[in-house]
């Protein structure tokens, strides 16, 4: 199994993304979940397809010659979310379509998305917020598939949603059937809804758990920790991992506060992959 971390937020300077992979791979990782996609606000989502390309293609050069790889790609999302009207919807999934281009180009197979959340509708109608989400989910899958790529819908961690547990979300991929749907089990997000995260990799199995978001939490809010400065039974995750028989990347999300001096950010990096390691038994 291999090691993963996220990396790749959006620059300009690719020679900080160079950087930031070396950092990761005198460290031990061999692999990221590429972060550049989510934020649609920056430059990169208003360059035409040629300019983009052309940037996400160089990142992908740059991958290769410090000899990592984008296992998996996270999406486009916004927080508060704008999945209420028809143009906010509209927005989103040519930005989901844009990014699933460069998962390709990236040389991933694997796109890790949010589901839709009309606010106004998750408490009252959820019945309306699965139909949303089924027919935008069935248009991306489409698109996806031209390019090779799974979708991977990763469980949230607001318990008001008809979509958040674990699941849930596996019912709801299973009830669409579509061949390049799949589930990213998020471990904070589980263990926040009352779910440990050992239960939901039971649960899901081998065959529908194409990625995961591996971090720490209290329980009570998305915290995004360090593994190990939470609650969750590490060791019974990565039995669950072993029982299941997941190949897959051990891709941690962690958040590390980017103002830090480099000496401590990289101790954190270093703690995040000796406890990686230790939980799959490397």
């Amino acid at each position: 199994m291999q090691i993963g971390m996220t990396a790749g937020a959006y620059t300009p300077d690719l020679s900080v993304f160079e950087k930031e992979l070396q950092t990761l791979k005198e460290i031990g990782f061999t692999c990221i979940d590429y972060q550049g996609f989510i934020n649609t606000k920056t430059e990169l989502f208003s360059l035409n397809d040629e300019q983009f390309d052309a940037y996400v293609l160089a990142q992908k050069r740059i991958l290769e010659k410090v000899g990592m790889r984008a296992y998996q790609v996270h999406g486009p999302w916004q927080w508060p979310a704008k999945d209420d009207t028809e143009e906010g919807r509209a927005e989103r999934f040519e930005k989901m379509a844009k990014s699933i281009r460069g998962t390709a180009l990236l040389g991933s197979d694997r796109m890790v998305i949010h589901n839709l959340m009309p606010q106004k509708r998750i408490d009252t109608d959820p019945a309306a917020v699965k139909e949303l989400n089924a027919m935008f989910l069935t248009r991306l899958c489409e698109v996806a598939k031209q390019y090779a790529v799974t979708i991977c819908l990763e469980n949230m961690p607001f318990a008001c949603q008809c979509l958040a547990r674990p699941r849930q979300t596996l019912e709801f991929v299973k009830s669409l059937g579509l061949e390049n749907l799949r589930v990213c089990l998020d471990t904070g997000h589980a263990e926040v809804v009352g779910t440990t995260p050992a239960d939901a990799v039971r649960l899901i199995g081998k065959d529908s758990l194409y990625a995961l978001h591996v971090h720490d939490t209290d329980g009570l809010r998305d915290r995004h920790w360090i593994i190990g400065d939470g609650i969750i039974d590490w060791e019974d995750f990565g039995t669950a991992l072993y029982e299941i028989g997941f190949d897959g990347c051990f891709s941690i999300e962690s958040v590390i506060d980017a103002t830090l001096p480099k000496a401590e950010k990289r101790s954190q990096l270093t703690r995040l992959y000796t406890a990686a390691s230790k939980i799959i038994g490397t």
